[in-house]
């Protein structure tokens, strides 16, 4: 085979696993209520399927570079596809909802190295002057996963059940490993640094015991565990920070946070995406439970969020070059929050037509906005920097992903417990989580005003 079609078949590689990891993010929500219903329990009580899945891939994201270095990047990506598929068969085979969040773990684990190791795969195998055509290309299935999730998931849920929405992970996953162990150029291992197991664990801890802390604190009884989880998360964050101001080489050098934009977008991302992956969580729940729509149906409403999401990226550039990115951040983000704050007017009798608008408009401002909040957040380091700092903005990325689906599913349980109604706790949490992320427009007037308007090629296709 030429060098070239080896080069077609790594790229085609990479995007399929990144079209797995993708499709896993999205497929689930819309077979929420009848995997509920299968396991017998409470549809709220599903969110530990969604928030163990992206928790472990950010606790573990910041390893995969290291892992790829010391075992080599085919060794490490075909392992990464065969935990990801092993985790799948193992969700499908579920019959309580423990054994689902187990699987899902084990899955989260092979999902946080598809993305970063196959970047790294196509980094290390093709030339410079190709890499950003290659990964454009390889993101297109980073954008086709989110497209289909929805749909699929109520389609596999009404014509199969939904046990396939892992099942069809193993044939794109068997199609993966056979193709790695083709075409995947072997790599050299390098002289990877020694990798810090203490700060990583400290780290770890942190995002855990955060998440935990926020998970429905209702009762006499979760509310001292809850407040002991939080003084965990903040002790352990103390706790790297003296670390790595001691160790020569941390897992995140604390040096990235003298990047204004840098620390500035970090925090942003963190608030803006709460609402942003709060709202995919819970309006498939809304329109089954309060509804009464299939998952298909449920699946098909969600659809114009994806597609004018891919639409409006085009138009990110022209807006950031003419207002620059503190302007478009600080009016962006009022719209993405005021556009999640307003589906808490969606209730039986609301005129679906509109409904369909105002997901038309998150979907569009949403998509804007997370193409600018990575641009900005990276641009500016230096390329000794970047790496880590890409490490840590995904890690970031995940956490806020797993905190969103958290935040909002406890919002839910509290107020319909409070005012003893759940359409009532579906419709506050979505004012709730959309005021979070106009929070987060206040803090992105502290970007620096000198960071240049031009958008350079930096900026990731996907979320």
């Amino acid at each position: 085979m030429t060098e070239k079609n080896t080069h077609k078949a790594l790229l085609w590689i990479v995007a399929a696993g990144f079209f797995m990891q993708a499709l896993d993010t999205t497929i689930v929500n819309t077979a929420l209520p009848s995997m509920a219903h299968s396991l017998r329990v409470a549809a709220l009580e599903m969110r530990p399927v969604v928030v163990a899945y992206a928790l472990v891939m950010a606790m573990l994201t910041p390893a995969s570079g290291w892992l790829a270095d010391r075992f080599g990047t085919r060794r490490v990506y075909f392992t990464a596809i065969l935990i990801f598929v092993l985790g799948s068969l193992f969700c499908a085979m579920a019959h309580s909802l423990n054994e689902l969040v187990l699987a899902r773990v084990l899955q989260g684990v092979g999902g946080s190295m598809l993305l970063p190791i196959g970047r790294l795969a196509v980094l290390r195998s093709v030339s410079s002057e190709e890499y950003i055509a290659a990964l454009a290309f390889t993101s297109v299935a980073g954008q086709i996963g989110p497209l289909l999730g929805p749909v699929l998931g109520g389609w596999l849920v009404e014509a199969v059940s939904w046990h396939w929405i892992f099942l069809i992970n193993l044939p794109i996953g068997a199609v993966g490993l056979l193709a790695v162990r083709r075409y995947l150029p072997r790599g050299a291992t390098v002289a990877a640094p020694p990798f810090d197991t203490l700060g990583f664990c400290l780290l770890s801890v942190c995002m855990a015991s955060f998440s935990l802390a926020l998970d429905n604190p209702v009762d006499a009884y979760r509310a001292p565990v809850s407040s002991t989880l939080f003084l965990v998360s903040v002790l352990t964050a103390g706790l790297y920070i003296v670390h790595a101001r001691r160790r020569p080489l941390p897992l995140f050098d604390l040096a990235l946070f003298r990047e204004r934009n840098f620390s500035v977008g970090l925090i942003g991302n963190l608030f803006a995406r709460v609402g942003s992956s709060a709202l995919p969580f819970l309006l498939p729940l809304l329109l089954q439970i309060q509804l009464g729509f299939s998952p298909l149906h449920s699946g098909l409403v969600m659809l114009p969020i994806a597609i004018v999401g891919t639409i409006a990226k085009r138009w990110v550039a022209p807006l950031i070059h003419r207002f620059g990115y503190a302007s478009f951040l600080l009016v962006n983000t009022l719209l993405v929050g005021g556009s999640i704050a307003s589906c808490a007017a969606i209730a039986p009798g609301w005129p679906l037509s509109i409904a369909l608008v105002q997901l038309a408009v998150f979907g569009a401002t949403n998509s804007m906005q997370f193409a600018a909040m990575n641009s900005v957040t990276l641009k500016g380091l230096t390329p000794i920097q970047a790496g880590s700092g890409n490490s840590l903005f995904s890690m970031i990325q995940m956490l806020a992903m797993s905190l969103g689906v958290t935040i909002g599913g406890s919002l839910v349980g509290v107020f319909a417990h409070r005012f003893g109604s759940t359409g009532i706790g579906f419709r506050l949490t979505f004012a709730c989580v959309g005021a979070i992320t106009l929070a987060s427009a206040f803090v992105f007037r502290y970007l620096d005003a000198s960071a240049s308007k031009t958008v350079g090629t930096s900026i990731p296709a996907r979320g």
